[in-house]
C-alpha cells in the first residue's frame, strides 16, 4: 500500500493506533483494529531474541501517517489564519480580544449540571469603561465540515458560551455548511477564501447572533485579569472614540446595542 495525494485521509482509529505505535513499539492488542492496519500492510509484528512480539510502522504506514499529518498541519493553518482574522476584525472595531482563553461556565440541569472548560476560538469585548456595554462576544471558527459537525453535537459546550458571552457565532468557511444547519441561537460568518486558497479574502456576515442582556459572571472577570489580551497591531487608531463613528457598532454584525 503506497501513498499519493490522492489517498484518502486516514480513519481517525487508524491515525491514532499509528501514531500510538510509532511514538513506541507496542504489545498487540490482538483486537479488531489491528487487524485491520496488519492486514493493510501499515504495521507489522516482529519478534525478538526473546520470542517477544512488538508491532512497528511499515514503510507504508509511514508513509500514510506522514501525509496524514501534514493533512493535518494544513487545516490547522486554515483554521489559525482564519481566527486570527476574526481577531483582528474585532480589534479594529475597538475591541479587547483573546484568543484560546479557557472559561469556565455553568451548565443547566437539561445537560446533567456541573460545570464546563471552553476555549472560544476568539473572545471580545467592547473597549470601554460602562460594564453593560462590553457586549462579551464569542466566535468559533471551523473550517473542515467534520469538525462543525462534531461542534454541532457538543451541546454543553454551546451552552457554555451562551453562558459566558451575550452574543455567540460560528464562523466557516464558505461551502462546508447552509447557515441553517447552525442553531438558532448562533450567528453565521462565512469566511470566503483566496483565489489561490492561500488565505481568506472577506468575511461575510450572513446571520445575526441574538443578543442577550447579561453582565460578565465574576470567574470570567478573573480569567480575563489573568489571561493576555492580544497585542494591538501598529498603525492607525480604531474609531474607538472617534465622533464620526459609531464606536459601539459591532463587526460583521452592522447593529448598536439593544
Amino acid at each position: 500500500m503506497t501513498s499519493t495525494a490522492e489517498n484518502p485521509p486516514l480513519p481517525r482509529p487508524w491515525a491514532r493506533r499509528l501514531r500510538s505505535v510509532y511514538r513506541s513499539a507496542g504489545w498487540p492488542l490482538r483486537d479488531g483494529l489491528e487487524v485491520e492496519l496488519l492486514a493493510a500492510g501499515l504495521i507489522e509484528a516482529r519478534v525478538d531474541a526473546a520470542q517477544r512480539e512488538t508491532l512497528h510502522l511499515t514503510t507504508a504506514g509511514l508513509q500514510l501517517l506522514a501525509a496524514s499529518l501534514r493533512r493535518n498541519r494544513a487545516v490547522y493553518d486554515a483554521h489559525e489564519q482564519l481566527a486570527q482574522q476574526v481577531a483582528r476584525t474585532m480589534q479594529r472595531d475597538g475591541r479587547v480580544v483573546w484568543r484560546e482563553l479557557s472559561l469556565r461556565a455553568p451548565l443547566p440541569a437539561e445537560l446533567g449540571g456541573g460545570w464546563a472548560m471552553v476555549r472560544p476560538d476568539v473572545f471580545s469585548v467592547r473597549h470601554t469603561t460602562v460594564e453593560t456595554y462590553l457586549v462579551p462576544i464569542a466566535h468559533e471558527v471551523k473550517v473542515r465540515r467534520a469538525d462543525l459537525l462534531a461542534d454541532l453535537k457538543r451541546p454543553a459546550k454551546r451552552s457554555a458560551y451562551l453562558a459566558l458571552a451575550a452574543e455567540c457565532s460560528y464562523v466557516i468557511k464558505a461551502g462546508i455548511a447552509e447557515p441553517d444547519e447552525l442553531p438558532a441561537e448562533c450567528g453565521v460568518i462565512l469566511a470566503h477564501p483566496d483565489a489561490d486558497g492561500s488565505g481568506w479574502a472577506r468575511l461575510e456576515g450572513v446571520r445575526a447572533a441574538p443578543r442577550r442582556a447579561m453582565q460578565l459572571p465574576f470567574p470570567v472577570w478573573m480569567a480575563l485579569a489573568r489571561a493576555v489580551p492580544l497585542e494591538a497591531e501598529e498603525g492607525p487608531q480604531s474609531d474607538l472614540g472617534n465622533p464620526v463613528a459609531d464606536p459601539l457598532v459591532d463587526p460583521l454584525q452592522g447593529q448598536g446595542p439593544t
